[in-house]
């Protein structure tokens, strides 16, 4: 159950659908998952970026979140747009201002938690789960851990090195499964 709800859930924080009939939900759910996989695939798609994605009624995704490079939120719009299912995409990604103290922070925060004995298995992962998303010096750790003790040692971690604040977005696997029972 880890895998998919990684597979799932890597960078995106799913919102709820609009109810419809069982086969609607599925279908949505499918357009959901694919939309996942094709932003995971994506070879420019990294630790620093945060892509949230809502289907509306009609097919029309919702894009949010924030990427380190402008042609990131092109690239994603146009991989998105493509995913059957998806009739329109309305793509507000928001790009990061570029500051080396951004960057700086980014990289060091990184090291901290995936050098970290207890993250190491997730440092293998081809798409490590958790974010670190840097704002002009604020910190936001977004993505899925196994355990609340995961979440409070990321957050920890990355409050270790001068951000101006530290938002811990990080999900449990078993709020995950929730969110994606709701679906």
């Amino acid at each position: 159950m880890f895998r998919r709800v990684i597979l799932v859930a890597l960078a995106f924080a799913l919102s709820s659908v609009s109810a419809f009939a069982d086969v609607t939900e599925r279908k949505s759910l499918q357009v959901i998952n694919d939309i996942t996989s094709g932003v995971r695939q994506y070879t420019r798609f990294t630790i620093f970026d945060d892509v949230n994605v809502q289907l509306e009624p009609g097919g029309v995704a919702v894009l949010s979140g924030k990427v380190t490079m402008p042609f990131k939120k092109d690239d994603i719009g146009r991989i998105v747009g493509r995913v059957a299912g998806v009739a329109s995409v309305k793509n507000d990604l928001t790009v990061l201002p570029v500051s080396p103290f951004d960057d700086d922070l980014r990289y060091r925060i990184a090291r901290a938690i995936y050098g970290n004995a207890s993250f190491w298995q997730y440092a293998a992962m081809a798409n490590p789960p958790i974010h670190i998303v840097v704002d002009r010096g604020h910190v936001t750790l977004t993505g899925v851990v196994q355990s609340n003790v995961e979440r409070m040692m990321a957050r920890s971690l990355a409050t270790t090195f001068g951000a101006f604040s530290v938002k811990n977005e990080l999900k449990t696997d078993a709020e995950m499964k929730d969110i994606l029972e709701k679906l």
